[in-house]
């Protein structure tokens, strides 16, 4: 007996097919899910989930996907109504988006939002152009509390100096208040100045600065709130205008081939240059900006601690010492004639001198925040006495203190001597405010303390004390 077997065949034909409508199923399902038309992550919002808003300027909200954006939506509640403030289909192709929201100040279809709400809710819907979720793509849903605020920050100047000389100082104390106070800076002839808190919260004080370069001068306090809300108040101060110096020395061989080729070689990236003329416009030039880069950021320094107080007394560092150069000379340098001038800079400190390798003295209490050799100024201890005034002392012949050193007024720093870019011994004597130099002479005045910096801070002290 024999028989045949029926369906053999297809069995296995129809075997084969379910076997590649697998691999076609796995491959599809591995493409949607690596394929980035297909990615998963819905968009995001660059923003929090609380902020302000004055009402006045629009909000702007960043919006991002990895593919394009398709729409979005929002809206606004005050509690009570709805509004869609913003509503957009993105027919450009666009992962990015800075989206404006700007406050409906009328009605829209016959809805008004409660203009004395001030608290808000926005509604933001967006999505993307994946093909994901059966290619409606991915949507995000997000709700930002708002608290409207458009009030600005109070600024109360609580006392200041009467007037400022151009290349000197003054001293502002005053009161920034506001609930939810963003940031506030002083500006002063184009500059910043960082405030130190005085007494209380809210309350500051800052020394700020006219440089004896800058022919204009505007002194400003400006405030801003978190929610853009900004105010700005004038520092009154009466301005004395003083014209300084301007001097040309010629520059002679035994000079530029004694302290200027000395100079030359104490730094190895200018040690190559052999041509007299170059090697002084470096050192005077070059080399002294970069030094005073190092001074200026040193000086810029401002604690954030709480100041009760301060006191100071007039600078004397050194005993009989006279005067053998002034602070804010224009100096030009030339080379046989005037017609060949080859440098040019400012003298930013006061020179002083006595008798040789004298002791040079702190007049009043500080921190050593420097005590190296500094190309040009030589050996130069640099101290902080606080509320952003730093003194420096350059030339010395031997500094005696460290960085770090607490110093007492009349301590000792350092001795006089010829270090650095100097002919004789002597004292280069600065005092900065923030970065910016100012006149010794000032600082050199009991006087001068007395009027712009005890009786400002005594006016001030009335007021915090009375509250």
């Amino acid at each position: 007996m024999s028989y045949r077997r029926r369906g053999y065949g297809s069995d296995k034909s129809s075997g084969s097919l379910w076997i590649i409508m697998l691999i076609a199923l796995i491959a599809g399902g591995a493409f949607v899910y690596t394929s980035k038309s297909f990615e998963r992550n819905a968009p995001s919002l660059d923003a929090e989930e609380f902020i302000y808003w004055n009402r006045k300027d629009p909000l702007q909200i960043k919006l991002s996907d990895e593919s394009n954006l398709k729409s979005y939506k929002v809206t606004v509640n005050d509690g009570k109504h709805e509004i869609i403030v913003a509503n957009e289909m993105i027919l450009e192709s666009v992962n990015e988006k800075l989206v404006e929201i700007k406050y409906p100040k009328k009605a829209i279809n016959g809805v008004l939002l409660d203009p004395r709400a001030t608290k808000l809710q926005l509604t933001f819907t967006a999505t993307d152009k994946s093909n994901w979720n059966f290619f409606q793509g991915n949507t995000v849903v997000k709700r930002i509390n708002v608290h409207v605020d458009y009030k600005r920050p109070d600024i109360n100047i609580l006392s200041n100096s009467y007037s400022i000389t151009k290349g000197g100082s003054a001293l502002v104390v005053f009161q920034v208040k506001d609930a939810a106070l963003k940031s506030f800076v002083v500006e002063a002839a184009g500059r910043t100045f960082r405030a130190q808190p005085y007494k209380k919260e809210g309350y500051y004080a800052t020394l700020i600065a006219w440089p004896f370069n800058v022919e204009n001068f505007v002194a400003n306090i400006r405030a801003e709130d978190m929610a853009g809300n900004k105010r700005t108040s004038n520092i009154p101060l009466y301005l004395l205008a003083k014209k300084y110096k301007t001097s040309w020395i010629e520059a002679k061989d035994k000079f530029i081939d004694g302290k200027i080729s000395d100079l030359i070689d104490t730094e190895p990236k200018f040690s190559t240059i052999d041509n007299r003329l170059e090697k002084l416009k470096t050192i005077n030039e070059t080399m002294r900006l970069e030094n005073e880069d190092i001074i200026h950021t040193l000086s810029r320094k401002v604690s954030d601690e709480m100041l009760d107080s301060w006191k100071i007394k007039k600078f004397y560092p050194l005993k009989n010492g006279a005067k053998v150069a002034s602070f804010g000379d224009e100096r030009h340098y030339y080379y046989e004639n005037k017609d060949q001038e080859i440098s040019q800079s400012y003298h930013v400190g006061l020179d002083m001198a006595s008798t040789k390798m004298a002791k040079i003295v702190s007049s009043n209490p500080g921190t050593v925040v420097y005590d190296e050799y500094n190309g040009i100024y030589g050996n130069m201890p640099m101290i902080d006495h606080g509320l952003g005034l730093y003194t420096l002392y350059g030339h010395c012949s031997n500094v005696l203190v460290q960085k770090g050193d607490k110093v007492a007024s009349g301590f000792s720093i350092a001795q006089t001597g010829k270090s650095g870019l100097a002919l004789g011994d002597h004292l280069h004597f600065g005092i900065l405010v923030q970065g910016a130099e100012v006149r010794p002479e000032e600082w050199m005045d009991s006087k001068w303390i007395k009027d712009n910096v005890n009786k400002v801070f005594k006016e001030a002290d009335k007021i915090i004390d009375a509250k």
